[in-house]
C-alpha cells in the first residue's frame, strides 16, 4: 500500500480500475470558513474503501460506522462498474441545544470502481457488519492454457 506524502493512504489516481477523481487539495479545506450545510456534504463525500484480490474473488470494504444497511445501496452498472453509495442524516438538533464541537460527518457519499472482465457481476454479495460493509465479487475461474503434444516427424 503506498502512501502520499501528506500520510494518509494515497488516492486510486493510476488504478485504471477507479473512477474516483482526485482531488489535489483534499485535506487542504479551510473548514472553519465553511457554513454548516455546506460541511455536511463535503465531510462524508468519499467513503474510505479497500479493494483486495484474491485467487477467488475480489472484495471490497468500507468503514461506513453509525449506517445501517438500508442507508446503503450496492449496485452493479454498465455490466461491469460496482457502484457503493450511502447516505448519513443530519441528527436531529433541539432549539434549546449548544454543540461545542461537531467532528462527526454527514451528508452523502457515492465510490464507483471499474471491475475486470473476470469479475462475475451476477454473484456479487454484500454483508454489513459492525459498520463494516464487505462486498464480494467472485471471479471467473481461470483457464489453463490447453498444451497439445505434437510429434516430430522425420
Amino acid at each position: 500500500m503506498a502512501l502520499s506524502l501528506f500520510g494518509g493512504r494515497r488516492s486510486n489516481v493510476f488504478d485504471p480500475f477507479s473512477l474516483d477523481i482526485w482531488d489535489p487539495f483534499e485535506g487542504f479545506s479551510t473548514v472553519a470558513n465553511v457554513p454548516p450545510s455546506a460541511r455536511e456534504t463535503t465531510a462524508f463525500a468519499t467513503a474510505r474503501i479497500d479493494w483486495k484480490e484474491t485467487p477467488e474473488a475480489h472484495i471490497f470494504k468500507a468503514d461506513l460506522p453509525g449506517l445501517k444497511k438500508e442507508e446503503v445501496k450496492v449496485e452493479v452498472e454498465d455490466g461491469n462498474v460496482l457502484q457503493i453509495s450511502g447516505e448519513r442524516s443530519k441528527e436531529h438538533e433541539e432549539k434549546n441545544d449548544k454543540w461545542h464541537r461537531v467532528e462527526r460527518s454527514c451528508g452523502k457519499f457515492l465510490r464507483r470502481f471499474r471491475l475486470p472482465e473476470n469479475a462475475k457481476v451476477e454473484q456479487v454479495k454484500a454483508n454489513m457488519e459492525n459498520g463494516v460493509l464487505t462486498v464480494i465479487v467472485p471471479k471467473e475461474e481461470q483457464k489453463k492454457p490447453e498444451v497439445k503434444s505434437i510429434e516430430i516427424s522425420g
